[in-house]
């Protein structure tokens, strides 16, 4: 029973809500931490329900609304009320952030202005303490694709924000993150497929979301390590 229980605590639960948004960056991380990834596609597999069979959950991002009514959504609004209730660390990213936004209490609505590309976030002082400790800017240069924002509850703890919008948060073992720091050039260049007609819609040109951007993927990818490192802190003291 020992080496069941120590197998099932080193499993992470990955949920991708479309296949073009996966782990990125973070995939060899948790690797190298040596946890078993159970990568599932919220279109066309089961779920999970009970939370506490896997050491952390991340909910990836994708181009569906959370106010839209689509069932698997709600499944995994589900599965993050479990992961608070039994404090199973939890990692939002875009979507992923919105749906704990909204399964907390908050209130999920399209926001004036896409965030679309690179942009800068500034890191609050909470924000400093928790999931950016060690990292010494506190303004990051992020990539970002989102066209939903969310109020948040007042015991939430803002932890990034843009000009526009709240980007990261933090409540109990909850933790929401808007941009994408695991963003490779290669998962850029297949948004930048996948997402084409935004894109146009939005008056952007493709190369400049990738083109000379090196240095920008390099230091988001250095960042996301950081964030793992303080994330997989929470995970280990659970």
């Amino acid at each position: 029973m020992h080496d069941i229980c120590g197998y099932m605590m080193k499993k992470i639960l990955s949920i991708q809500n479309i296949r073009c948004e996966t782990l990125g960056t973070l995939k060899p991380l948790l690797e190298s931490d040596g946890y078993l990834i159970e990568e599932i596609n919220a279109q066309t597999d089961i779920i999970p329900k009970r939370s506490n069979e896997f050491a952390a959950i991340i909910i990836l991002g994708g181009p569906m609304a959370v106010y839209d009514g689509v069932g698997y959504l709600g499944e995994e609004q589900e599965l993050i009320t479990d992961a608070f209730v039994h404090k199973v660390p939890l990692l939002g990213i875009c979507l992923g952030s919105q749906l704990i936004a909204q399964s907390i209490g908050g209130r999920v609505y399209k926001g004036p202005k896409k965030e679309i590309g690179w942009s800068n976030v500034t890191v609050t002082p909470d924000g400093q303490r928790d999931l950016f400790k060690d990292i010494k800017d506190d303004t990051l240069r992020v990539f970002q694709w989102h066209g939903d924002t969310y109020d948040l509850p007042v015991t939430s703890t803002i932890m990034a924000s843009s000009m526009l919008y709240p980007q990261a948060f933090r409540i109990g073992n909850l933790f929401g993150i808007q941009f994408h720091l695991e963003v490779t050039e290669k998962m850029i260049r297949s948004w930048s497929q996948e997402y084409k007609q935004e894109i146009e819609d939005e008056h952007l040109r493709p190369e400049e979301l990738f083109s000379n951007r090196s240095t920008e993927i390099e230091k988001s990818k250095e960042n996301c390590r950081v964030v793992y490192s303080n994330f997989s802190k929470v995970i280990k003291e659970n």
